[in-house]
């Protein structure tokens, strides 16, 4: 027999098993051994999960015994049980024992890797922490006075104020100086305008001018919240005024029948002023934020008010 027949021969040999199962691999896998494979690897992907939390977790002694006991389930042991007696009932009993079980013990691994979760997230706190608000100081040596206001506050130029810091976000939000001219005022003091409770009211008739407006239906209420006086640390005595003003108005003013004219709440405004004088000047810090903010912020809006001081200019 020559080499190249020989070569064939046993090359046959070799693949003849491989041929004589290929019926076999034709043919449809049974139920039983579907549903057997897939009870394995379910067993086994869960083995493998309850072994990893047990790493973790040394002390968590039922899960580790459950563990162990799983791993010795086998394919052979499942398709024992579906070739019991009652082959479809019993595997369907014994598998759904089986699944219980699986889900009586899968209680304190899901406790675990929320543990796992928890102590991760808790350890990087910090780098989703949002950092505190932080104040920027502004420093007028011209016409001499300083402040400070939200580090995330931006300057606007043209407001009509000496300066004027807004919030980007909350638009109507925002603190600004007005300085009394120094050729058409003559203050030696913030008593010049009378007790607190007087220069409260001349506050308020100073915003509502104003605010002012030709549009027809709008209404606006006022009310005068607190008036105060304090000494600073620098020596001079200072006014603070608080005052909320509510605009309504109609949103559908052209109307003809009155009961097409809806009159509603438009904004709704705290405003806070600290006066104090120096270099015969009149100066004033405003501050505007609507009453929903207020509520929430007050704390960091009250520093920017007791941040205010006049200063006194070198002639």
């Amino acid at each position: 027999m020559s080499t190249l027949a020989a070569a064939t021969v046993a090359h046959h040999h070799r693949t003849r098993p491989y041929i004589s199962d290929f019926s076999t691999l034709q043919q449809k896998p049974s139920p039983a051994r579907i549903f057997a494979a897939a009870a394995t690897f379910q067993v086994s992907s869960f083995t493998r999960t309850k072994a990893l939390t047990t790493k973790q977790f040394p002390t968590c002694e039922a899960d580790q015994d459950y563990a162990d006991s799983d791993s010795k389930v086998s394919t052979d042991e499942v398709l024992t049980m579906l070739h019991a007696k009652e082959p479809v009932m019993a595997a369907s009993h014994n598998t759904f024992s089986s699944y219980n079980q699986t889900k009586a013990f899968a209680v304190p691994r899901r406790n675990a890797m929320a543990m796992i979760l928890s102590s991760y997230i808790f350890s990087n706190a910090t780098a989703f922490a949002q950092p505190s608000v932080g104040f920027r100081e502004y420093i007028d040596s011209f016409d001499g006075y300083t402040l400070k206001y939200p580090q995330n506050w931006i300057q606007v130029r043209g407001a009509g104020a000496d300066i004027f810091f807004r919030d980007p976000f909350v638009l109507d939000e925002n603190v600004s100086v007005d300085v009394s001219s120094p050729s058409s005022s003559n203050y030696k003091s913030v008593e010049d305008l009378g007790p607190p409770q007087e220069a409260g009211k001349k506050v308020l008739k100073q915003y509502l001018t104003e605010f002012m407006s030709t549009r027809l239906g709008v209404k606006r209420e006022s009310n005068i919240l607190s008036t105060s006086s304090r000494v600073a640390d620098d020596g001079r005595l200072y006014y603070q005024i608080e005052v909320n003003i509510k605009s309504y108005a109609s949103n559908n003013e052209l109307a003809v029948m009155p009961q097409d004219r809806v009159v509603g709440l438009e904004w709704d405004r705290r405003y806070l002023s600290v006066l104090g004088v120096e270099n015969n000047r009149l100066y004033e810090l405003r501050l505007q934020t609507p009453e929903s903010v207020f509520a929430e912020e007050e704390s960091d809006l009250r520093q920017v008010i007791d941040s205010f001081r006049v200063n006194k200019v070198s002639a």
